[in-house]
């Protein structure tokens, strides 16, 4: 109905002006942008059906004479043509959209906001309506694929677990976790405590520019080999361990309300939310809870004085198993535990051995013990019993708020004070009862362990700034001040032998013997006060300029270089506003930007210039043999110690093409010099080295997003698409060194990455493979210069490692860079759709050029049970060149060498996100007394192309492409409602 009466109002007006086209009157007005209400200069007027027409001011405002029933046309590159219908000289106000609907579009810049068409800097933003109707508990998985730029792997599927972001590329050694700035306060410990339906949008400040104003089974059998066992189907099926830790369901609950109002001083909104989230491994021992509330308001006390303010509060609760390590992770403990073993004994012949009769074995609820492997050894073990004996909990709540006070002196002229916190209490407790569950693991005596922690850090930022246009010269100057610090407390302890059997009945209160209680304290103190300065610039939003300088204090630093210079600039150029550019629909609009800019980091800890002491360092005296309290220097001083610096220059390009399409290109270097570092000294000094400004790293990158709308009559659909090339290289670590060690795997320590100088954080550290040995003359062709063998242990089957730097041995000086686990390609595409009252969208996410180590098996346990892989083992000359042989004695070292064996491909893609919509009509809805009902269905991690063997290719946190059992993301579905009041 509301098109029909559309078309009959045009043709009334239509034929109304032809009888009156001969009278003349004045008409005027401005032309202002939809987003943000500012004035749109050089908008072309035109009556339609002639040449003839004005452009608006500066002030976007205009004036002509017109036959009375005109019809004017109002233009620009790059915005949705309007039409007016002139009827009187009553003042025109026109507002004008961008024709894809991001030019005119705000985007944050740190203490202000910019139009994104004369933006300088490398800013991507994820706006409200990206996030919408995403239950997820952590906004960073809304964030994978939507930008360029950013990296994000999750650190494991566990509910609550948190992700690892990486803008461009990890850019210090010591930190490159991203800077959360919310409601202008800058915040500590992740986002968890947010609630994604109360966030507006996310800015991403990519270049220096932008961001330098904030600162299976098999058993074993070789061709020459006994079997262990010479009837395997005599055991049946045997136990399917992974079945007996995974959950094939698990719920999730996400709840939110939103309540906003307001009039033209003053507005308010309001929300709650409650998500909860049982895991798919050990549901019982894997969950969280979360609340939320949320409180803003903004309030015009007179035509000049703004004042608002935001406070959230967050209670989380989780409980928690070990992920992705080879120390009581249940998943690793599921793929090597044998599968003989049963999960619960039943057979009275074996229940009544002694190992289950003479220890404090884990029984189940009704009472018969859980299994007892007799041939997994060490940490490999029953993880079904493991995980009943497992109690603990974890809990936080977090307060983050903020106040502002503006005020526009005179026209232009603004000053705003505004302070920000952010308070955090947080703990956990774990309760170790009197368990057996094989020799290496049984305690006598229980254990309590309680921790209470507090944080608090506040903010105070005052800025002026200043706007001013003459003419088509647009100037923005802002001035301020900031001040921060962070502090807080960590108490905690632990007591044994206190008289209970479960957590509920635990407590620090009992009286135990000295020996058995241990209290633990510390605080940490940091501080940081900065002025900074920005001046930004255009010329008619044609000729455009951003300068900042940044000069920044950290207590972390010693007198001689506690303060820190950043400087950055940007430059653009709109060369489609020129009046040369040709006015074609092949390119509606074109921006070409540059930048340079410094950055710092202070993230180093709290008073490492300075030779602090530390406890716990005893020692005996004289003739007595007792052991005397004693302290002693950690580290030498260095007072010279400063920040660590990372410069950046960005190029790039803004364009719309064709009228639908979106382009976005950008180039960049980052170079990190003086990266905080230990440097070494003797060992005579009697302690650890002082930190010192040493090591330099570089990322280099290209980044391209791409988007596309379109609407035909009612359907409408949007398409957006991103890619990132990066190269990350560590240029110098020292003088003293070439390489840092990294991570390792198996309680041997084998190295497994390392940090060295011409290639990437973090590589991957071992022997090369040149295949396998597939009979004995190629053993004994292998030869050194001498003519002995290389391998001369090796048999048909075994790894041929190559002899790297030939000296006719395999040693460790034959170990290289084997692999790399940083994405050189990360990439997503976004697709949303819309036909009447039906929605769609899918989100795809995926990173080729990077490596896995796959630890999943305790190769230095030869009990350790084995994967369906080994089954495509090396059994006869031609069988396999890339699975060896399958030997217990391992004399050859093929499963305790790190090698280019256990590297996989980790290139992936994800259909990230799957969602169907339907809304109710309105006319319906409105009966019911709603604005809105809104039924959906969404998948998430719908389905992953890979050809990784492990549980889940995106390896993040701590281990980051190291898979020692990596707690994959759930596959999950939702059905979800949407009612607007």
């Amino acid at each position: 109905m509301k098109g029909k009466s559309t078309f009959i109002l045009l043709l009334f007006s239509l034929f109304f002006s032809a009888s009156v086209w001969a009278q003349e009157i004045d008409v005027s007005g401005k032309v202002t942008s939809k987003s943000d209400g500012s004035p749109l200069p050089g908008v072309s007027i035109v009556i339609q059906g002639t040449t003839t027409g004005v452009a608006t001011n500066a002030d976007g405002n205009f004036r002509l004479r017109v036959p009375k029933g005109s019809i004017l046309v109002f233009s620009q590159i790059g915005l949705t043509s309007q039409t007016f219908t002139v009827s009187n000289n009553q003042p025109i106000a026109i507002t004008m959209a961008d024709e894809i609907g991001d030019l005119s579009e705000v985007v944050v810049i740190g203490y202000g906001t910019q139009k994104k068409s004369v933006v300088t800097g490398a800013i991507s933003k994820v706006k409200a309506s990206d996030l919408e109707n995403m239950p997820v508990m952590r906004i960073e998985q809304s964030l994978q694929g939507r930008t360029s730029g950013l990296t994000i792997t999750t650190s494991s599927g566990q509910p609550g677990d948190g992700a690892t972001l990486r803008i461009r590329g990890t850019t210090s050694i010591n930190n490159s976790e991203a800077l959360y700035i919310v409601d202008g306060v800058q915040i500590g410990g992740g986002i968890d405590f947010l609630n994604q339906a109360d966030i507006e949008s996310i800015e991403v400040l990519k270049d220096a520019a932008s961001g330098a104003i904030y600162g299976a089974r098999a058993l074993a059998a070789t061709p020459t080999a006994t079997p262990r066992f010479t009837n395997p189907s005599t055991f049946g099926v045997g136990t399917d361990w992974q079945s007996a830790v995974f959950n094939n369901s698990a719920k999730i609950q996400n709840h939110e309300l939103g309540i906003s109002g307001g009039n033209e001083k003053s507005t308010y909104y309001s929300s709650f939310g409650y998500f909860d989230q049982d895991g798919i491994v050990a549901t019982n021992n894997s969950k969280f809870k979360r609340f939320t509330a949320r409180f803003n308001s903004e309030h015009q006390i007179t035509k000049g004085i703004k004042f608002g303010q935001t406070i959230g509060y967050t209670r989380i609760n989780a409980v928690g198993v070990s992920t992705n390590s080879e120390y009581g992770s249940p998943l690793n403990r599921a793929i090597n535990i044998d599968p003989i073993t049963p999960v619960v004994e039943t057979d009275p012949l074996k229940f009544n051995l002694p190992i289950y009769t003479g220890n404090p074995v884990v029984r189940n609820s009704e009472g018969f013990p859980y299994g007892i492997s007799s041939y997994a050894q060490s940490e490999i073990l029953n993880p079904v019993a493991a995980l009943a004996v497992a109690q603990g909990r974890s809990w936080s709540d977090k307060v983050v708020g903020n106040a502002f006070v503006e005020a526009e002196i005179i026209k232009g002229l603004k000053i705003r004070s505004q302070g920000g916190v952010d308070l955090a209490f947080w703990g956990g407790d774990g309760f170790t009862p009197i368990y057996f569950l094989n020799s290496i693991n049984q305690t006598t005596i229980t254990s309590y362990n309680r921790n209470i922690n507090r944080g608090l850090f506040w903010s105070l930022e005052n800025t002026l700034s200043y706007s001013k246009a003459i003419d088509k010269h647009n100037f923005t100057a802002l001035l301020g001040y900031s001040a921060q610090k962070n502090r807080g407390e960590i108490q905690g302890g632990i007591k044994e032998g206190i008289p209970v059997s479960n957590i509920k009945d635990a407590s620090l209160q009992f009286p135990v013997p000295r020996a058995n209680d241990v209290y633990y304290g510390g605080e940490y103190l940091n501080t940081l006060n900065s002025t900074f300065g920005r001046l930004t610039y255009d010329y008619n939003e044609k000729y455009l300029f951003t300068g900042i300088i940044r000069r920044d204090g950290s207590s972390r630093f010693g007198p001689n270089n506690k303060y820190g210079y950043f400087p950055s600039a940007s430059v653009g150029w709109v060369a489609s506003r020129e009046n040369f550019f040709p006015q074609i629909d092949a390119v509606n609009f074109l921006k070409f930007r540059g930048s340079y800019g410094v950055t710092g980091n202070d993230n180093i800890g709290d008073f490492r210039y300075l030779s602090t002491v530390s406890g716990g360092r005893n020692f005996t005296l004289g003739a007595s043999a007792g052991l005397n309290n004693g302290v002693s220097p950690d580290a030498l001083s260095n007072p010279d110690l400063k920040w660590e610096e990372t410069s950046q220059i960005n190029i790039g390009l803004d364009a719309i093409l064709f009228k639908n399409f979106t382009l976005t290109a950008d180039w960049y270097h980052k170079k990190t010099s003086g990266m905080l570092l230990q440097i070494a000294v003797p060992g005579y000094v009697g302690n650890a080295g002082p930190i010192g400004n040493i090591a330099d790293l570089s990322n280099k990158g290209f980044e391209l997003e791409l988007g596309f709308n379109k609407k035909l009559g009612d359907f409408s659909f949007r398409v957006a698409a991103n890619g990132s090339l990066l190269n990350n290289n560590i240029d110098f670590l020292g003088d003293d060194k070439e390489f840092l060690p990294g991570q390792t795997v198996t309680p041997q320590g084998l190295e497994v990455t390392r940090t060295k100088v011409g290639h990437a954080i973090g590589s991957f550290y071992g022997f090369r493979s040149d295949g396998l040995f597939q009979n004995q003359q190629q053993i004994n062709d292998y030869k050194n210069a001498g003519g002995g063998l290389i391998q001369s242990g090796a048999k048909p089957g075994d790894i041929k490692f190559i002899d790297l730097n030939g000296d006719g041995l395999i040693n460790e000086g034959d170990r290289e860079i084997i692999g790399d686990p940083t994405p050189d390609f990360t990439y997503g595409l976004t697709i949303s759709a819309n036909y009447k009252a039906f929605d769609m969208v899918v989100l795809g996410q995926g990173i080729a050029g990077n490596q896995i180590f796959n630890a999943l098996r305790r190769f230095d346990l030869p009990t350790a049970n084995y994967t369906t892989a080994i089954l495509n083992r090396w059994v006869g000359e031609g069988t396999s060149n890339a699975t060896p042989r399958l030997t217990l004695q391992d004399d050859n070292k093929n499963y305790s060498r790190v090698s280019s064996l256990f590297i996989e491909d980790g290139a992936y893609f994800r259909i990230k996100t799957l969602q169907i919509g339907y809304t109710l009509p309105t006319t319906l809805v409105k009966k019911a007394g709603l604005n809105k009902i809104r039924f959906y269905a969404m998948a998430n991690n719908l389905v992953t192309f890979t050809k990784y063997t492990g549980y889940d290719p995106e390896i993040g946190g701590g281990s980051f492409g190291v898979d020692r059992g990596f707690y994959p993301q759930a596959r999950t579905f939702f059905a979800g409602i949407n009612v607007g009041f």
